[in-house]
């Protein structure tokens, strides 16, 4: 087996043939892929995405973001910036114009965005990362990152029921929680 150096990893992840059905993510390095998400996680998308005020934000589904820091090009539910800092083109959105990112969490993706995803987007600096969880029926609000690398981390978090509201500041919004639908017949888990 040939060793890989992790500086190449962009390149190759750009360079990948991914088969139909499957998400593909490079996070620290690393790459991850996955199926291809749900009706419950669908719907919790686009709920979020029609609640966001098109004239003022960009709301990008699946959108691949560049956090070079982190050697990483997450690809998150939602990736929401103003529409004055969209890029010209191109694949890649750098993390320092995000404003805020979504991720809806799923069976075989609870660690990776209550825990990895989380790290990353705060060495990222992105202001604000909303984690949508279906299997414990929550919001999870984390804002105001600091710290680089393995240290990067969120200093504030706002846990909000599905049902209530969940205030979107940076947005100038209040996210109505009412429709967001759980999984049955999963086991709970310990994050938030």
């Amino acid at each position: 087996m040939t060793a890989v150096d992790e500086r190449r990893m962009p390149e190759l992840f750009e360079n990948l043939d991914v088969p139909d059905g499957l998400k593909v993510e490079l996070l620290r390095g690393e790459i991850v892929m996955m199926a291809s998400p749900g009706l419950v996680h669908n719907c919790i998308v686009t709920s979020v995405m029609d609640q966001i005020p098109r004239q003022d934000w960009l709301r990008l589904q699946m959108q691949d973001v560049d956090i070079l820091s982190e050697n990483s090009e997450p690809v998150p539910d939602l990736t929401v910036l103003e529409q004055a800092a969209r890029p010209a083109s191109g694949r890649l959105v750098p993390s320092e114009v995000v404003t805020l990112l979504v991720e809806v969490v799923s069976k075989t993706s609870v660690e990776r965005d209550y825990a990895i995803k989380r790290f990353v987007y705060a060495a990222g600096k992105v202001p604000a990362y909303l984690i949508i969880d279906p299997i414990m029926a929550q919001c999870v609000l984390l804002t105001d990152p600091i710290g680089t690398g393995e240290k990067a981390d969120y200093t504030a978090q706002r846990i909000t029921k599905f049902g209530d509201p969940v205030p979107l500041d940076l947005l100038g919004i209040k996210l109505d929680t009412t429709e967001f639908q759980t999984f049955t017949d999963v086991r709970p888990h310990s994050h938030p």
